[in-house]
């Protein structure tokens, strides 16, 4: 087709849509029918994905359910620490030191001597006593000797009374017959006399002998008095001697005793530096006040410490605090204000360690983590004993019988 076909058929069809004003209108031809559109085949649903859907929620529910049910039954807090006895060494006597065994973070054995305070002074007090003990136990002999005399002149007395009665008696009868006279009577009488105040001082000295004695003349020289507290200085001499050697109390680690020279002199008593014991070691837990609701004493834990954080140390609940540690701090919180804030508190828990490895190194102080099994779940009745899926376990069972 030509160019000049095509721009002739172009007027044709503009003259059709656009008629000529006072032409008659030519009716459009009639549209071809559409085709029917057939209907669309069903789409056929997939089970599988709709299970899935329905499981994994339905998973999630039983899963988190069941996990809330058996949850609250350990309790857990990282704010817990290590701690051993720790004992201050002093001496017990006052003097300068003349030998030494100590040095910072040296372990010792309980008997190890650490240190020994001059034993001369105390050596001497020891011979001083002993010399006073020998002289009170002489002192006691001679008093038993006193008493032997007394009781010989008591006796000396009495016979010369038992005489001058008699001789009384006749002077008496013979100044009656008038035979004797009267100066020899009153003579007679006065020297009896004289015999009856001589006994009676014979007696007083018997008294004061047996007295002295302790009021037992039969009582042993190492049970009087006298020698008994010559004894207890004896004693308390040797026990000064023996405590100028101070010995460690335990097994330990000496701690603070950089600064522990021999040649110093010390005082009784005062605190020279400190033994760690490493024997026994027990952690205290702080948990706040809300985790005590089922945490009793005895129920098992277990033990992580920041240096060992991949071995577990078995524990037991040994004690819980009587208070928190607010109560018993230097100054204690007052409530009573209007600026007051509620803040949860803490209340120390002691666990003592079942079986710690002394091959470890434990210090006293070391962080630690703690988890107390308290025994309790928060419920669905008896499912929170269930271990997870063992209803599935006895599905099983009951379909292989």
């Amino acid at each position: 087709m030509t160019r000049n076909t095509q721009a002739a058929n172009a007027n044709d069809l503009k003259a059709d849509a656009n008629p000529q004003p006072g032409a008659p209108a030519i009716a459009p031809a009639p549209a071809q029918a559409a085709p029917e559109a057939k209907p669309a085949a069903p789409r056929r649903r997939r089970p599988v994905r709709t299970l899935l859907m329905l499981a994994v929620p339905l998973a999630l529910v039983v899963g988190g359910g069941y996990f809330w049910a058996t949850g609250g039954r350990y309790e857990e807090t990282d704010n817990a620490n290590l701690r051993q006895p720790r004992v201050s060494v002093s001496a017990d006597l006052s003097g300068r030191i003349v030998e030494s065994h100590v040095s910072d973070n040296l372990p010792v054995k309980a008997g190890q001597t650490l240190f020994v305070v001059d034993p001369e002074p105390y050596r001497i007090a020891l011979s001083q006593a002993e010399a006073a003990l020998a002289n009170a136990r002489l002192t006691v002999e001679q008093l038993r000797n006193r008493y032997s005399q007394a009781q010989a002149q008591q006796r000396m007395a009495q016979g010369d009374v038992n005489f001058l009665k008699d001789e009384l008696d006749r002077q008496a009868a013979l100044t009656k017959k008038g035979v004797g006279t009267q100066a020899a009577l009153d003579s007679a009488r006065r020297d009896l006399a004289k015999a009856t105040d001589a006994l009676a001082s014979a007696d007083e000295t018997v008294a004061g002998a047996l007295a002295a004695l302790g009021g037992d003349a039969s009582l042993e020289t190492d049970k009087h008095p006298t020698v008994l507290t010559a004894l207890a200085q004896r004693d308390k001499a040797t026990l000064d001697l023996s405590r100028t050697t101070v010995k460690a109390p335990a097994d330990g680690v000496l701690y603070q005793a950089a600064s522990f020279q021999k040649g110093q002199l010390v005082a009784a008593g005062a605190p020279l530096f400190a033994l760690v014991e490493t024997g026994d070691n027990w952690i205290d837990a702080n948990f706040k006040e809300t985790q005590l609701t089922h945490l009793t004493v005895g129920q098992p834990a277990e033990v992580w410490f920041d240096a060992f954080p991949d071995q577990a140390f078995e524990a037991t609940v040994e004690a819980i605090g009587a208070g928190t540690g607010a109560e018993f701090s230097l100054l204690p919180a007052q409530n009573a204000t209007g600026n007051w804030v509620k803040v949860t508190q803490r209340i120390p828990v002691r666990l003592k360690l079942t079986q710690p490895d002394a091959a470890l190194a434990l210090r006293t102080g070391m962080s630690a983590t703690v988890e107390v099994d308290t025994g309790h779940a928060r419920g669905f009745g008896a499912l929170a004993n269930v271990p997870p899926f063992s209803w599935l376990a006895g599905s099983e069972a009951q379909a292989a019988q």
